[in-house]
């Protein structure tokens, strides 16, 4: 069985959760299927791998109609596969294009919905209406639609309820827990200005509005005295956002916050060991349909401390692998929390729960490293996704 997968971001240029679904499943998968991946970007070193650019004639468009101007290349360029497989809706409308053309099965997997990500109109202006538009028409076409987490399966019929509960498949994300363990050393964090040598809390994740950043930030000035606050920011999504991120690290800072702010993506080693020096990993997302990087902390034995929103409360059991912090979204709030500090100040409880116990930290962390390892393989979910493959050829 011939199988094209369709993404956005491939290796060595991944900035997100999906993307590191894309590399992760694809190395299983080519042990499976005879697996083709085609990508955005330059060219890639794998034979197996083909990678697209933007038209010229687009080269100043919006970054939406860019990505649509893409999709005919990767449609044409799927023909005689047997499934075609697209992930978020940049590869989605590529995946739709292609069923129609050569008669391919179009399997999707969808790690956000538009609908749920009103900020992203912030992003992309007008844009917005043309992504919406490319994940709705992709999704309503697709033979099967997998979903991430069961949370995410609710808000694909809430959002789309067209679809029909029968087409969705859940099958969660996954972890490489011999890529993901605990280790000792540290000597890739000093150089990033981190100190080895006071308790701290960590947090990775691209600085977009659904990740909850700034309500981490103003966590911060609640949290134990002495406590180091390490977030690793990348991949704003605007200009003004990364200004707003800014302007409020430095008015904690002032207020006494312990803050280290890593604005570049961190090399795999370097993050290993932030996740496993770390005492607590802090997910403030207000909207998460899975996190990966929940997955990634609590197999290198770290206790997580997140929102519980999406899929989240599938992978952070509250009380045995983590804490959960409830969250309430303001009406007419494009998601963010009602009360803001509030949200705040409740979520640095729950940190200080996990730094003022220790052992209870390890114990959780230990649990942690289980459940990724019993429940969340990669070689399991890609064993599932090919069960759904050969559902529809």
């Amino acid at each position: 069985m011939r199988v094209d997968l369709l993404s956005r971001e491939y290796p060595p240029h991944v900035y997100g959760g999906a993307g590191v679904h894309a590399d992760q499943l694809s190395r299983q998968l080519r042990r499976l299927v005879d697996l083709r991946v085609h990508c955005f970007g330059e060219p890639r070193p794998q034979p197996y791998v083909t990678a697209h650019r933007t038209p010229a004639e687009l080269a100043g468009a919006n970054p939406a109609l860019q990505a649509m101007g893409i999709a005919p290349a990767m449609a044409a360029a799927a023909a005689g596969a047997d499934v075609v497989h697209s992930h978020t809706w940049y590869a989605n409308i590529a995946g739709h294009l292609a069923k129609l053309l050569h008669g391919t099965a179009h399997v999707l997997t969808a790690h956000s919905l538009e609908p749920l990500r009103p900020w992203k109109a912030e992003q992309l202006g007008g844009g917005y209406a043309l992504s919406s538009y490319c994940e709705r028409t992709a999704v309503l076409g697709a033979d099967r639609v997998i979903a991430v987490s069961g949370a995410m399966r609710d808000d694909l019929l809430r959002c789309y309820p067209e679809l029909g509960p029968d087409r969705i498949a859940v099958v969660h994300n996954g972890i490489d827990t011999d890529e993901f363990r605990p280790v000792s050393d540290t000597s890739q964090l000093i150089p990033l200005g981190i100190r080895t040598d006071r308790p701290t809390v960590a947090c990775v994740a691209r600085l977009t509005r659904q990740k909850g950043l700034l309500h981490l930030l103003r966590a911060a000035p609640y949290l134990i005295p002495g406590t180091q606050l390490v977030m690793c920011v990348s991949a704003p999504d605007t200009v003004e956002l990364a200004d707003e991120f800014s302007a409020i690290a430095e008015e904690v800072t002032e207020r006494g916050a312990d803050l280290v702010i890593v604005r570049e993506p961190l090399s795999r080693e370097a993050l290993r060991q932030l996740l496993s020096y770390a005492g607590v990993f802090a997910c403030p997302s207000v909207y998460e349909p899975m996190g990966i990087v929940n997955l990634e902390a609590m197999a290198c034995g770290t206790p997580v401390v997140a929102t519980a929103v999406g899929g989240i409360p599938e992978v952070v059991t509250d009380g045995e692998t983590g804490l959960l912090v409830p969250f309430a979204a303001g009406p007419g709030s494009g998601g963010e929390p009602a009360d803001a500090e509030a949200f705040a100040k409740d979520f640095a409880v729950r940190v200080n729960e996990l730094l003022a116990d220790p052992q209870r930290s390890r114990r959780m962390g230990r649990a942690g490293r289980r459940r990724a390892a019993d429940r969340f393989s990669w070689a399991s979910i890609a064993a599932q996704v090919h069960e759904i493959y050969r559902s529809v050829v």
